[in-house]
């Protein structure tokens, strides 16, 4: 895909930022009920996001596909249960030219500033393409979107090659190098199997243990395919069967004793099946509860680690000293490559500090002690603001792309309601706000993310508070907000009268 580079202004209704899962599936909704007044602007050249950024070596989708896809917009053709990341990323674009939006999408369009201009009652959004103006500004830059580097006193004198996961370099041989990875989450796990089979010598910087589960995996058969194509019901029940098998797994999460013992146990097991060494299978060991921290899945992770080739560094990287790397233990290795497998700006969207709501508040600022949002999706102050898989989204147990559909039946509830009324603006009050944020913290007291034991970054490190997380099932977050509430929400009308609680 080309990147427009015809600087403009243009009025639009409304804009959305990205093109990940969330702002295709909000732009796909828009188009099909024949509303063509939206832009998407995109940074990038390319649609996907998250599965065009991440093209690591084994990079691959951790929920079943069936259910990691639009609704309605199935996919027969999945090759596996667990399709590899350049499938998912063929998928997004095929979302994008067959329903018609790369006429909307402007490429190269990183956004530069995002304010609302009270006198035009229009968010005004700077870009390298030029200014975009609009009635309603929806963000879909989702968690994973700008990469995290740890602060490592020398990182800059590092003599080899160093690349973040999210930001592979494919220029860089690795065969036959000695190579670093730091971190051991959800990419580590899938990138460190792959560079076991060529390096030269792998070291595993491991700061905290995870629980790894069995990967049940497999290819569709063609048989299979044909009836995915032939009875489109067919795909719907396995989806039904995907998604409920994974809310029962909301029980873990809770702190049920039985559920997190079962989870403990599987773990564990799959652990010592595979892990013959006593004291690497110790190391591997965690010291929380299961899932905690994000439950991981592979069946290549735990043997990769054993090759004799693998060193496991159970300590975090301390400081680079040229081409040694040191460890917090204050083991020394000489390395060519560091990839840093170190996850995501995530409890801080650097999106934030860009956005500017009434006379000039920033996001960020409002976001100072963790995100937040009324009903996970609007912000005081910010009107005609909707964040789509932004605050108390993130599901660790099913699939994000149930919530990012319910988020945006909530949107488009709002612009109808709005268009219905004739309201010029629509923004919840900070006690709406407030109470919805009190409700989300009460439910997560007794979780697993809050009293499991771990440090992780579903709770956000400033005020201790669960900010990514929805703490409660999946079919419960569509129940609280998958419709449009009027009630809670300010709103003026073109007439200029103000209305609401």
């Amino acid at each position: 895909m080309t990147t427009n580079t015809t600087t403009m202004t243009r009025d639009v209704k409304s804009l959305i930022i990205g093109s990940g899962f969330a702002g295709l599936g909000m732009a796909i909704q828009l188009k099909r009920r024949g509303d063509d007044d939206f832009a998407i602007l995109e940074r990038a050249n390319d649609v996907g996001g998250t599965w065009r950024d991440n093209d690591y070596p084994g990079a691959a989708c951790d929920v079943p596909s069936h259910l990691y896809s639009f609704s309605f917009r199935p996919n027969p053709d999945w090759s596996r249960v667990y399709s590899p990341g350049p499938e998912i990323q063929a998928y997004l674009r095929a979302c994008a030219k067959d329903e018609g939006l790369l006429g909307h999408i402007h490429f190269g369009a990183d956004m530069q500033d995002a304010s609302w201009d009270e006198s035009s009652r229009r968010w005004r959004v700077s870009t390298p393409l030029g200014l975009f103006t609009a009635q309603f500004l929806i963000t879909g830059t989702g968690h994973l979107a700008d990469e995290r580097f740890p602060s490592v006193p020398g990182i800059e004198t590092f003599t080899g090659d160093k690349f973040h996961s999210a930001r592979w370099d494919h220029s860089t041989s690795l065969e036959g190098k000695r190579i670093g990875v730091v971190g051991t989450g959800a990419s580590a796990i899938q990138v460190i199997p792959e560079l076991a089979r060529t390096s030269a010598e792998l070291v595993v910087f491991q700061r905290t243990p995870a629980y790894v589960i069995p990967r049940v995996e497999r290819s569709y058969t063609e048989g299979e395919k044909r009836l995915f194509r032939r009875d489109p019901s067919a795909i719907s029940a396995l989806r039904s069967d995907l998604f409920w098998t994974g809310e029962n797994n909301y029980a873990q999460r809770r702190g049920v004793p039985q559920y997190l013992e079962a989870a403990r146990s599987m773990a564990l097991g799959h652990l010592a099946a595979q892990i013959t060494d006593p004291e690497l299978r110790e190391v591997l060991t965690p010291d929380y509860e299961p899932g905690c921290k994000r439950l991981l899945i592979s069946n290549t992770y735990y043997p990769a680690l054993q090759a004799e080739t693998t060193t496991v560094e159970a300590s975090a990287l301390d400081r680079i000293e040229g081409s040694r790397v040191v460890a917090a233990s204050g083991a020394g290795y000489e390395l060519d490559v560091l990839v840093f497998a170190t996850g995501f700006e995530a409890t801080e969207p650097p999106f934030a500090a860009l956005v500017h709501g009434r006379d000039g508040l920033n996001l960020s600022e409002h976001w100072k002690s963790g995100m937040q949002a009324h009903d996970s999706v609007t912000v005081s102050g910010f009107p005609n603001m909707f964040v789509l898989n932004g605050p108390n989204t993130s599901l660790g147990h099913n699939s994000i792309v149930y919530i990012i559909e319910s988020q945006v039946n909530y949107v488009l509830g709002a612009i109808d309601h709005a268009d219905a009324l004739d309201i010029e603006i629509l923004e919840p009050s900070s006690r709406a706000e407030e109470a919805y944020v009190e409700q989300i913290q009460a439910a997560a007291q007794g979780t697993v993310w809050i009293d499991g034991g771990c440090k992780s970054w579903y709770v956000d490190e400033r005020s201790g508070r669960l900010t990514l997380i929805w703490p409660d099932f999946g079919f419960a977050f569509r129940d609280a907000n998958g419709t449009f509430k009027p009630g809670g929400y300010l709103s003026t009308a073109r007439s200029g009268e103000l209305a609401g609680v």
